[in-house]
């Protein structure tokens, strides 16, 4: 296994872990687009919950403001150079209940579709010879540019929920190449550590 990339949490608030390493490699049940040790965050609003579940949630698509974290800032989890940006994607609607499994079934539609279906609009970070890559990004949320240096817990762009997202949530992914199709996965740890599936992290 390689050397783990160790890196700040990159929001603010209180977030839920999803599809974490800790419980499983590949996370994300697949090692397409190096994605063995990525890992997700959802965002969390009052009592440490996401949207309320109606009958509504169960039957049709809910829009992605009705998310307490949909617009949430996204920050820099490394100091290093962005070498791709990108958030001309629309943010689409968020699938729980039945439309969960609908759009479950077009997945595999997305992942024939490439890099920027799956990821939707994302962030890429190059440090010290790895990349690190956050998606799912705010149509037209960005605050930085391509070629630009960023420092730890410096504002990137707004959560969002671009790409194969069925809720607005932050992936974090690291890689050892620019080459998204190309690249293999590089674990990470945050402050030192890696939180499991279920657990409620937070950073001030």
């Amino acid at each position: 296994m390689k050397a783990a990339m160790d890196l700040q949490y990159p929001f603010t608030g209180r977030w839920l872990v999803q599809n974490s390493p800790a419980n499983r490699v590949p996370s994300h049940g697949t090692q397409l687009f190096a994605t063995s040790y990525a890992i997700d965050f959802v965002p969390l609003g009052e009592a440490d919950r996401t949207a309320p579940v109606t009958l509504s949630t169960l039957l049709r698509p809910e829009p992605p403001e009705r998310f307490p974290g949909f617009g949430r800032p996204t920050l820099s989890p490394v100091e290093g150079t962005v070498i791709a940006a990108h958030d001309k994607e629309p943010d689409h609607s968020a699938y729980r209940g039945l439309p969960s499994i609908r759009y479950a079934l077009t997945q595999s539609r997305r992942a024939a579709a490439g890099w920027t279906a799956l990821a939707g609009n994302h962030v890429l970070i190059e440090v010290g010879g790895a990349v690190v890559a956050l998606c799912h990004l705010q149509q037209g949320s960005l605050t930085i540019r391509a070629g630009q240096t960023v420092r730890p817990g410096e504002m990137l762009a707004r959560c969002g929920n671009s790409g194969n997202s069925t809720e607005p949530h932050l992936h974090l992914q690291a890689i050892d190449s620019p080459d998204i199709e190309r690249a293999s996965a590089v674990p990470v740890t945050f402050s030192g550590a890696l939180p499991r599936n279920g657990q409620i992290v937070g950073a001030s």
